[in-house]
């Protein structure tokens, strides 16, 4: 397929804008082509300078971890940034649509909403897979984006690999898979595929694993063409450079996240058996993510409960096929045994 079909006409004949840092490129004593602050930062680090648009050094750190190379990878400020992009890449709005599976990340639904693009909703089965027969009879010719989010939030499972690698062969849009929580789980990620199939995108993020949600980095991995498209239309300096002289700093220590990452898995293997034994909860879902989706008795009275005891879970009961549940991230050790007394009490 040839990904330029996909793309807005607007897009395709748009003249992106052309910032100091995209007409210089190189090294010089004296910088007086943007209008910055020549004097410095009333901090003690400078930053009156516009960092790199497209963050190359921090791509060619990343690129060695996830083995990606650089013309693959787009940084968002937060994944969010790449999916509002997506949408305005290849959505016209009042006429095309895209597909969501609830229950599943909220932020789809949002964007496609901003940008006035129509949202076919396609609920998971029971067992939290993908219901393929139904997503099949949903997509039309005006279907742009399919939005897939594994392991899933708010269920935790990972979505089957074959059924995902079925609607990339077949369908003649944008499937966007959301990894957000691929670090936890035991299935392998989808970036090892990007050069199978030119419409996939791998969404994966700093804020969970990496522990780096208050600095908002996401990442974006495609096909060069998809990625070409995003740069072509994101903010000239969309990633600041506190933001990437702290991340790749993050990126020297994978052996600390690593070290997290298994400590994670430990605790939510813990914390799901505890929770099953129980008498209040009445289901406990299989997890490949940093949090546990759990029956409960009483969602209500047990949120309310633990609100008063400054434990803070989040409650899913009036989310389609969640009713009832509390969705719990996994903490530290002593943070998930206050948890379980409280529990246990209750």
């Amino acid at each position: 397929m040839d990904i330029n079909d996909l793309v807005r006409e607007n897009i395709k004949n748009l003249k992106p804008y052309s910032t100091a840092r995209d007409e210089f490129k190189g090294q010089a004593s004296v910088f007086l082509d943007a209008n910055e602050n020549s004097y410095g930062s009333p901090l003690p680090a400078n930053y009156n300078r516009y960092p790199d648009p497209l963050q190359l050094d921090l791509k060619d750190a990343i690129s060695k971890i996830k083995g990606v190379p650089i013309e693959n990878t787009f940084l968002g400020n937060g994944s969010d940034e790449a999916i509002d992009l997506l949408f305005r890449a290849f959505c016209n709005p009042g006429k095309d649509n895209v597909i969501v599976l609830p229950p599943t990340y909220g932020m789809y639904e949002v964007s496609a909403n901003i940008n006035d693009v129509e949202i076919r909703k396609v609920s998971l089965l029971p067992n939290f897979q993908l219901d393929m027969e139904k997503i099949a009879e949903t997509i039309d010719k005006n279907t742009k984006l399919i939005f897939i989010c594994s392991p899933n939030n708010p269920t935790g499972n990972s979505i089957n690999r074959e059924d995902i690698e079925t609607i990339l062969t077949n369908f003649k849009g944008i499937v966007v898979v959301d990894e957000a929580y691929i670090n936890y789980a035991r299935q392998k990620t989808f970036i090892q595929e990007l050069t199978e199939y030119a419409n996939l995108v791998v969404l994966q993020t700093f804020s969970k694993a990496w522990g780096l949600a208050a600095l908002r980095l996401g990442m974006a991995f495609s096909s060069r063409k998809v990625i070409d498209v995003l740069n072509k239309i994101k903010p000239p300096y969309n990633i600041n450079q506190a933001t990437q002289d702290l991340a790749f700093e993050a990126l020297k220590n994978i052996a600390q996240v690593n070290d997290w990452i298994r400590e994670s898995v430990a605790e939510r293997q813990r914390l799901s058996s505890e929770l099953n034994n129980l008498n209040i909860i009445t289901k406990v879902y299989p997890s490949d993510a940093n949090f546990i989706l759990t029956e409960v008795t009483d969602a209500t009275k047990i949120y309310d409960t633990l609100v008063d005891e400054g434990i803070i879970v989040r409650d899913r009961s009036k989310v389609i096929l969640c009713e009832g549940c509390l969705r719990i991230t996994v903490g530290t050790k002593d943070e998930n045994d206050k948890l379980l007394t409280i529990l246990k009490n209750f």
